[in-house]
């Protein structure tokens, strides 16, 4: 015969951050139902469904292909199809954009639950993210074909996949949560938030390679000022994870610029760490602002 287990919710001064994260561990069977529950939500009375994961990215890398490949002539990366690699790029970037939009509603679609109980509320934009990883994950499927399509084989950088996942999930995670904190507040960031993932698609080299703009940039203005204003470029953190899939995924094709790479990733990292500290710091109040 089993006991139920109880958990006791200590207010220890100075130990706020232990405890935290301990509820945070105790509280991941609420995540998972959160996660299953947007999930199910998200395509529930539609009629293509699930489908929508395939279409949505499917028509935007087939007009960008049509646009920016043959009309304005932009180069792909090496030998790679053109389609493919901006299909390379559009899987990080949906997710990411995706990620974006539903943290940024998540904690005030959820009032009622987080006006009546204590959890740690953090719980509640990062299940939300699972729901653009779902996506993310059925859309791969459509690189798949493309590859299958076009007889492109991919090298062994495709083992770097699995981490590079991790890394976009840390890019949209902690601009997420920032987000998410000012959009309890000021609800405006809601009418903002489809304008920033309009305007970052074109900002991202996601119809494009970013060598496109390096090269450019070095034409222009010499190589150490273009390597510099590059740098700059690239602290945009999706730079570096589009860069990433791309070397994993179209293999002898893409060549990798390190310098870039890892100004992206110190970004992305101190995005995720101020993300983290900013929802800390403002979800107490969130009951009381709801």
């Amino acid at each position: 015969m089993t006991t139920a287990q109880t958990h006791k919710l200590i207010l220890e001064p100075g130990c706020t951050a232990k405890n935290y994260w301990r509820d945070l561990f105790h509280y991941r069977e609420l995540f998972f139902i959160l996660a299953w529950r947007d999930v199910i939500v998200r395509y529930k009375q539609t009629t293509a469904g699930a489908a929508w994961a395939l279409i949505q990215p499917l028509v935007s890398i087939m007009i960008m292909t049509v646009i920016f490949g043959n009309v304005a002539g932009l180069p792909s990366e090496g030998k790679a199809p053109y389609l493919i690699m901006v299909c390379a790029a559009m899987l990080p970037w949906q997710f990411f954009a995706n990620s974006l939009s539903l943290a940024s509603q998540s904690v005030v679609s959820n009032a009622n639950l987080i006006s009546k109980i204590y959890f740690p509320r953090m719980i509640v934009p990062v299940s939300s993210i699972v729901v653009s990883l779902v996506d993310f994950f059925v859309a791969c499927t459509i690189l798949a074909g493309l590859m299958v399509v076009y007889k492109f084989v991919p090298t062994w950088r495709l083992l770097a996949l699995p981490g590079l996942v991790v890394l976009a999930i840390a890019a949209a995670l902690g601009p997420g949560l920032i987000i998410t904190a000012l959009t309890v507040k000021y609800r405006d960031f809601r009418m903002i938030i489809p304008f920033i993932v309009q305007f970052g698609m074109y900002v991202c080299p996601v119809a494009y390679s970013s060598h496109v703009i390096h090269d450019k940039l070095v034409t222009k203005f010499g190589i150490d000022l273009g390597d510099k204003l590059f740098l700059a470029y690239a602290s945009n953190p999706m730079v570096g994870v589009i860069d990433g899939f791309r070397w994993a995924i179209l293999g002898n094709s893409s060549t990798f610029y390190w310098p870039g790479f890892l100004v992206s990733l110190a970004i992305t990292l101190t995005l995720l760490f101020i993300g983290v500290h900013h929802f800390r710091k403002t979800e107490r109040a969130f009951a009381d602002v709801i």
